[in-house]
């Protein structure tokens, strides 16, 4: 702290060199985050039509939401290290496609849909599923997403925003092979979760080994962090925290159950529309949401760069709202592959994805940089209450689709003409937005 350089906000920074591998971190930690959207997209995409394959769904995203923040807390104080941390999420995802593949649950094996939601109608292989894909792959799954989203964060502190923005778009549309696989030849899904399996163990095992954490305050001795928190431009689109909130302290403001309640909606509607989509059998209008849903989410954060957070994550969220009612106009009439099903596939795709780095970014906005991969992680555990209203829609649809979508519309234009009225913690009520 002594050799410390402080910004007008006096806020620390130890500049240093920028290694000559963080490139390479970079993209070791977006193909992990691409190795495991098979768990999440892919399943829901290929099994989720089946009730108790809902159930799964639903446990798999509450552990994968839920595993990040203890892992963050415990690398962060150096308790767990990075390389440790990404080993085990490596064999227990490995671990949960494996166990997709050979439990026998793909769609020939499921047959019609029952409304059984227990796991009983899944037979021998529904407590196999559940300990194996459900808890061990969410929660390896969730060390992943958390770790790589961390070091990532770390490592790029001028620019944090756009590269988490990447490597979680990875996420969206890594699922994309698999399912363009499952289309061509829908009798070898089994075939196509085990390369799966194996591509994630290979890559994340890759990634423990290179990956690590930058000393702390570390910032790139490129760029002059005094002038970077004067940049007038930056801070007129994307304004800082009145100051730095430790986690007990951003609980007790209103905003971070906003944010919370925000993520809920949208990361609900979210996952019911690849399983609307893929209910309709059309593969092409499936990979093109997929894609749009992974892809969406680096574009929305260098838009919110240049026109705010909030205006963008209120244009994402409308943008979704209408894909649900293009979703709802085309199985009303029936269309399984017509121009409102692509239409429809398209603002559901742009809108699914990119709210995910835009909170994450107004997590920083609102509360600071200091705490904030622990903030967002509070802020992303509201994806498991997210799981459980997407397999209520998603049940729902099973006898009235249309009903469904137009509640995942009302679901998500809710929180678009909330997200306006949003504040930055901690100024006064008389200083405008």
């Amino acid at each position: 702290m002594e050799n410390a350089i402080r910004d007008w906000r006096g806020r620390p920074y130890l500049p240093g060199p920028v290694p000559a591998d963080r490139t390479r971190m970079f993209w070791l930690a977006w193909a992990s985050m691409a190795a495991i959207s098979p768990l999440q997209y892919g399943y829901a995409a290929l099994l989720a039509g089946h009730a108790a394959g809902l159930t799964l769904l639903a446990v798999w995203i509450a552990c994968q939401a839920a595993g990040a923040l203890p892992a963050l807390h415990l690398v962060r104080r150096g308790r767990l290290s990075v390389r440790a941390c990404l080993a085990a999420g490596a064999a227990l995802s490995g671990l949960g496609l494996a166990t997709a593949a050979l439990t026998g649950l793909t769609p020939a094996a499921l047959g019609d849909p029952p409304a059984d939601l227990t796991l009983a109608a899944l037979g021998g292989s529904g407590l196999v599923a559940f300990v194996g894909y459900a808890l061990l792959g969410g929660l390896g799954a969730g060390l992943v997403y958390g770790v790589c989203g961390e070091v990532v964060f770390s490592w790029y502190p001028e620019r944090p925003a756009a590269r988490v923005g990447l490597i979680t778009g990875a996420f969206g549309y890594g699922a994309v092979p698999l399912l363009v696989w499952a289309g061509i030849a829908p009798g070898s899904t089994s075939a196509a979760f085990l390369v799966a399996a194996a591509l994630a163990v290979a890559v994340i095992a890759t990634a423990a080994r290179r990956l690590r954490l930058p000393p702390a305050l570390w910032w790139p001795d490129d760029v002059d962090p005094r002038s970077h928190a004067l940049n007038a431009a930056r801070l007129r689109t994307t304004p800082e925290a009145a100051r730095q909130f430790r986690l007990g302290q951003a609980l007790r403001t209103r905003t971070l159950p906003a944010l919370a309640l925000i993520l809920t909606c949208a990361g609900a509607v979210s996952v019911f529309d690849v399983i609307v989509v893929a209910g309709t059998g059309a593969w092409g209008a499936l990979a093109l949401l997929v894609t749009l849903n992974g892809a969406s989410r680096s574009l929305a954060v260098r838009a919110s760069e240049l026109f705010g957070r909030r205006r963008v994550l209120t244009a994402v969220l409308g943008a979704l709202a209408l894909g649900q009612a293009l979703l709802a106009a085309a199985v009303q009439d029936g269309a399984r592959s017509g121009p409102l099903l692509w239409l429809g596939a398209v603002a559901a795709g742009v809108g699914g994805g990119a709210f995910y780095p835009l909170l994450a970014s107004l997590v920083r906005e609102f509360f600071g940089t200091e705490r904030a991969t622990e903030i967002h992680a509070v802020v992303y555990s509201a994806k498991a209450l997210a799981g459980v209203a997407a397999v209520a829609l998603a049940l729902l649809a099973l006898t009235a689709p249309a009903t469904a979508l137009l509640t995942a519309a009302v679901l998500a234009a809710l929180p678009a003409l909330a997200t306006p009225r949003l504040r930055i913690p901690g100024l006064p009520v008389t200083i405008p937005l």
